[in-house]
């Protein structure tokens, strides 16, 4: 049988759990970026410092070569402190490059944290699998875009060296700090011009990630019929219990009839039952009413209690359409009740 095709956007709950699972759209080339201009503002703002650093550590070195002696414990030591030395020096800039990555992934996708990626998965290392999604159409994609990277990064490197090899050979014979301080604007140079030419490619890469994760959370329409039932309850067991309030509230309305001063018909189809109690209500109160079998459930009920029943077409007509059972007759109806009841009072009176 084939695969039934995914039609359906995803609903809501669907999108929540893929969240809870770690699937979210994200572009690595984003986060390429980003970290680019985290290293270009390093080294525009902090790269004179960080050049001080490690010469205040290579010249602490060659100072203390006086003193050094090849034990092996010596070694050891010396090896230590400047690995030590070295590592607090760097270790602010590679915190600022982790918070940058961090903050690329959270204004892509929200704050995510899941350990759903983290748990075994047999299709991750099954050979056929892994063939499957490398001759993909999204594997086809990621290598075009890897080789597409490859060729901007060698063009713009090409460019920026073959315009700088005056500047750089004229650096024979320099000093390591006037080294230095080239080697750092050519640096920031070449990761400034990488980072405007990869945003484009970014960008494009981010709309095919968005694509191919609102294509990979479409639903069929089995899945989207399971979805409901899962949200909303079963079709079949809602419209039964919708069937059980209703006969509940006819029930309780049923009962409700017997108190009825009047029931009002029209005459075959509709029944609307009213009740007034002068010191407790200020308008007529629909108690019940129906349509077809109930309205003659209820003229069988007012008969057997003795509630008078009179037929008014228009008015029953009107009291069904408007008036909710519960609720007091609205005022524009006043006058036409209020003829009713007299006259069923003037009827009560003669037989008393």
């Amino acid at each position: 049988m084939p695969e039934e095709e995914k039609i359906f956007p995803a609903t809501p709950r669907r999108r929540r759990r893929a969240k809870r699972r770690g699937q979210v759209a994200k572009s690595q080339e984003i986060n390429s970026v980003l970290v680019l201009v985290g290293g270009i503002i390093l080294l525009r703002f902090l790269g004179y410092p960080l050049f001080a650093g490690l010469l205040s550590i290579s010249q602490g070195i060659w100072a203390k070569l006086y003193y050094f002696t090849s034990s092996p414990q010596d070694v050891f030591y010396k090896m230590q402190q400047v690995f030590s030395q070295t590592a607090l020096l760097l270790l602010p800039f590679f915190l600022f490059i982790v918070l940058i990555a961090i903050a690329s992934n959270i204004m892509q996708v929200g704050f995510v944290f899941s350990f759903h990626p983290l748990i075994p998965d047999l299709n991750r290392i099954n050979p056929v699998s892994g063939l499957k999604r490398i001759f993909s159409r999204e594997g086809l994609v990621r290598l075009l875009v890897s080789l597409l990277k490859i060729v901007i990064i060698g063009y713009i490197a090409y460019l920026i060296v073959k315009g700088e090899l005056p500047t750089i050979f004229s650096l024979t014979g320099q000093e390591i700090g006037k080294i230095f301080l080239v080697s750092l604007k050519l640096a920031f140079k070449l990761l400034l011009s990488l980072s405007i030419g990869m945003i484009p490619l970014a960008l494009i890469d981010y709309i095919w990630q968005k694509r191919r994760y609102e294509r990979e959370l479409r639903m069929t329409r089995e899945e989207l019929k399971e979805e409901l039932k899962e949200t909303e309850g079963n079709p079949l067991v809602k419209s039964k219990i919708r069937s059980l309030q209703r006969q509940i509230l006819r029930s309780r309305m049923m009962q409700k009839v017997p108190q009825a001063d009047v029931v009002i018909t029209n005459p075959r189809h509709l029944a609307v039952a009213l009740q007034y109690e002068r010191e407790k209500m200020n308008a007529p109160i629909v108690i019940a009413k129906g349509a077809g079998i109930i309205a003659e459930k209820i003229k069988e009920i007012a008969r057997k209690y003795g509630v008078p029943i009179v037929e008014n077409k228009w008015l029953a007509q009107m009291l069904y359409q408007s008036v909710e059972i519960g609720e007091e007759i609205p005022v524009k109806f006043y006058q036409a009740v209020a003829e009713i009841l007299a006259y069923i009072y003037r009827l009560k009176r003669k037989k008393v």
